[in-house]
């Protein structure tokens, strides 16, 4: 009885967030498509579905749509629980039209941003020409987005301190490592924030101290 009663909470789980889990059910499949690639085949493979300036410039369409299919690296399971903690929470609570949008906003608007700038610096010369064909793909401009939009999510005064350690666990990489991927997730976070419109009329915030003090009964 424990059983079925934990596997139907699961399944009523990820029937309330379907959107965040037919994403990630596409990961896995990819994933474990690229675990029979050989290396080389891989990055040549990947590099053609890559939001790099090459391809942006010639399928920018395809390419915006594809690299939100495919992890570098393939590694899912981090995915797994980073999608559930975000956009899991970020869809139940937006529905998920609202979700989406601003999934899809941040993956297009902190690509096309960063890329932007990457372009810039190679015109500057900052920049070495090789870097029009870098491999970028994955789903992290996403994901960071919508933990910016899950700022709104909790109350004040709660809310400041999640908006100061996003601010931080975004921002210092930039000052850091000052790569044009580091650009995008600061990029990704904002777009989040721009997106106080589609959170209205969604519902009560969510208040750390009171589902505290629900545990303790």
């Amino acid at each position: 009885m424990r059983i079925d009663w934990a596997l139907h909470r699961v399944g009523s789980y990820i029937r309330s967030a379907p959107g965040t889990y037919v994403w990630l059910a596409i990961l896995f499949v990819t994933t474990v498509a690229l675990h029979h690639m050989s290396p080389d085949f891989e990055e040549d493979f990947l590099r053609q579905r890559s939001t790099n300036i090459h391809e942006l410039s010639d399928n920018p369409v395809r390419v915006l749509i594809t690299s939100a299919m495919w992890i570098d690296g393939g590694l899912w399971l981090p995915y797994a629980v980073l999608f559930t903690c975000f956009h899991a929470q970020a869809e139940r609570w937006l529905g998920t039209l609202r979700w989406l949008a601003v999934a899809v906003a941040a993956h297009v608007l902190a690509t096309l941003i960063s890329e932007g700038a990457l372009l810039g610096a190679i015109k500057r010369g900052a920049a070495p020409h090789s870097a029009v064909d870098t491999l970028d793909i994955g789903v992290s401009y996403a994901l960071a987005g919508v933990i910016g939009v899950l700022t709104y999510r909790v109350a004040v005064p709660w809310r400041y301190l999640w908006l100061a350690a996003i601010l931080a666990v975004y921002g210092l990489p930039l000052v850091t490592g000052r790569t044009f991927t580091d650009f995008g997730h600061f990029i990704s976070i904002l777009i989040g924030l721009c997106c106080y419109p589609l959170v209205r009329g969604r519902g009560k915030a969510w208040n750390p101290k009171e589902t505290l003090a629900t545990l303790r009964g």
